[in-house]
């Protein structure tokens, strides 16, 4: 075990951008030292579908995220603890970052009833009961010995307006100090505390207030992409990293889109994760710099290039457009092999916008980006007003819209 005099978490900017929020940082953890800014894969249960630890190592993934809800369902916290923890369970030597369990009171709400001692699971697997309450999240994320957890938040969902808002954003408070009271752990595992406050401006700077005052390591900004709009998305990011220290990681939950990281690098996040690199993969979509290829179109059938050119992943230096269109949705290899270059493209984009940033070029590279991801359509107004708001201002596009984008809604990706 580590010496107890070394915190279980240091954090170190080490670059800012000299005209927005964006920062490159040095998170020193227990297990990994992790770059930031950062993209963390999602394996759920212990496993990102489709890629093996070692796949993953190859990558240079350094953090990925597990989820404690169904970590705590299957195997179980004795399994773990039998096990020594998730690190040695799944054969994954580097960080772990668990979520509290809170966004299936979202995702699984007819399945759950939430009070002030907790949340009252109904299991999807069985139908037995269990209540998940903060002491009993962080005794399972103690067990998983992740080197980052997260408090157990009261979630609802952003379409959700009114008293029961501003409940859930006190609640989250009170539930913190549950959480940093029974963490067992705290010499090799670091807390961060979710704010929450839905919409509103108001309630978000309340909460980021209460959550300030307890001594943390780092911060979440939880609950959206929900159902908001881009607009109420992107403000509410920009007022949490205006009021959140300076000197800590601040982690936006939940997401994951290559246009919202960049936006959301530049108003000042750290720290992403999203299920969207895998999950797309399944369906037989590659992740490219103007958006996806769908390889189950016809038009790939005899396209001998790989995904990309420019990807050193292992599928793009093996495989070929037409064969992944032979096996995609068809052979069960297909999700590996897309998964990878998937993955592989977030943390290339991760580490490209560090590069920036630490070369002082961060706002050049996002105007090149967005003219390559949008290149054949106009930049979302959403995009520009955010940019702009951090003094990012892209070129004039003759064919820009008008209209808002605003009322186009955030896809709800969840673990």
């Amino acid at each position: 075990m580590a010496s107890n005099k070394i915190p279980p978490l240091t954090y170190k900017v080490v670059a800012e951008c000299s005209v927005s929020k964006a920062r490159a940082g040095l998170m020193t953890l227990r297990h990994s030292v992790v770059n930031t800014p950062v993209f963390m894969p999602v394996g759920t249960q212990g496993t990102l579908k489709g890629i093996l630890p070692q796949q993953l190592i190859e990558l240079n993934c350094q953090i990925l995220l597990g989820n404690t809800y169904h970590l705590g369902m299957r195997p179980g916290i004795e399994t773990l603890k039998k096990a020594g923890g998730l690190h040695k369970f799944m054969g994954w030597p580097r960080a772990i970052l668990t979520d509290s369990g809170g966004f299936q009171m979202v995702s699984l709400l007819q399945l759950a009833e939430i009070d002030e001692q907790g949340v009252n699971f109904r299991s999807p697997f069985d139908n037995s009961e269990c209540m998940l309450t903060p002491e009993h999240s962080i005794g399972i994320q103690n067990a998983i010995g992740a080197d980052i957890m997260m408090q157990l938040d009261d979630v609802v969902k952003t379409t959700i307006t009114g008293p029961r808002v501003e409940e859930a954003m006190h609640r989250t408070i009170r539930w913190v100090d549950r959480c940093i009271t029974a963490h067992a752990r705290d010499d090799d595992q670091s807390l961060f505390p979710i704010v929450q406050g839905g919409l509103d401006p108001e309630l978000r700077r309340k909460c980021v207030a209460g959550l300030m005052e307890r001594k943390v390591r780092g911060y979440a900004v939880g609950g959206l992409s929900g159902g908001e709009s881009k607009d109420e998305f992107w403000r509410t990011v920009h007022t949490c990293t205006d009021l959140l220290p300076k000197d800590k990681p601040r982690y936006l939950m939940g997401v994951g889109f290559a246009a919202d990281l960049v936006v959301c690098v530049a108003l000042g996040i750290d720290m992403f994760d999203c299920v969207f690199p895998t999950r797309t993969a399944r369906f037989g979509c590659a992740l490219v710099m103007h958006g996806q290829l769908n390889l189950k179109q016809k038009k790939y059938a005899l396209d001998m290039a790989p995904i990309d050119e420019d990807c050193e992943c292992s599928t793009c230096k093996r495989y070929t457009r037409s064969y992944l269109h032979h096996i995609v949705t068809v052979e069960s290899v297909s999700c590996s092999l897309l998964s990878v270059h998937n993955v592989a493209f977030q943390l290339r984009l991760m580490r490209a916008m560090r590069t920036a940033i630490e070369r002082d070029q961060f706002p050049e590279f996002v105007k090149d980006f967005m003219e390559k991801h949008f290149i054949d359509e106009t930049v979302p107004k959403w995009i520009r007003e955010a940019l702009a708001a951090v003094n990012i201002h892209l070129p004039e596009n003759s064919k820009e819209k008008e209209e808002s984008t605003s009322s186009k809604r955030v896809s709800s990706i969840g673990s």
